[in-house]
């Protein structure tokens, strides 16, 4: 967790005044900024269309009983990458605007699905409603060990 941190509050900030610099150097300084506000707002346009169409989803998918996991997966991207395109910088708009991709999504996604399970009340089980981001010939394995990929929960239906 120290070296999450880490990045996130000392490596990203150190990194993006380097790019800045560096292409300050080459397209000029009040270009840079420029490029910055502009994809700050392109960024908050495109944000909040996706944003918009992943909570109807959402709606949709809780309207006809069903769990809405890979909609709230790809809002919670979108919510992300609205982060990463207002944070000024140029790796972070990179990152924010490869989050917006759809496709970027269903691979990450994906791949977070392969190393987890869910455990429900000593129930184990793949997670539901991600169905369509996994690989058909994916197997996700059960470990009960204490270094898995565990989500731990209790809930309870009231109808």
């Amino acid at each position: 967790m120290f070296r999450f941190l880490f990045l996130l509050f000392i490596a990203v900030p150190i990194i993006e005044i380097a790019l800045l610099i560096q292409v300050s150097e080459v397209i000029g300084g009040f270009s840079t900024i420029a490029l910055v506000i502009i994809t700050a707002m392109l960024g908050a346009r495109l944000v909040k269309q996706q944003g918009v169409h992943a909570l109807r989803s959402v709606q949709g998918e809780m309207a006809r009983g069903q769990m809405p996991a890979k909609e709230l997966f790809d809002g919670l991207c979108v919510v992300i990458a609205g982060v990463l395109l207002l944070t000024p910088g140029i790796m972070t708009d990179a990152f924010g605007f490869l989050l917006l991709t759809p496709m970027v999504r269903v691979h990450l996604a994906s791949q977070i699905m392969k190393h987890a399970t869910v455990h429900v009340a000593g129930y184990s089980a793949q997670t539901p409603g991600f169905e369509s981001y996994s690989e058909p010939s994916v197997t996700r394995p059960h470990s009960s060990s204490s270094g898995s990929n565990t989500i731990e929960g209790e809930f309870e239906r009231k109808d």
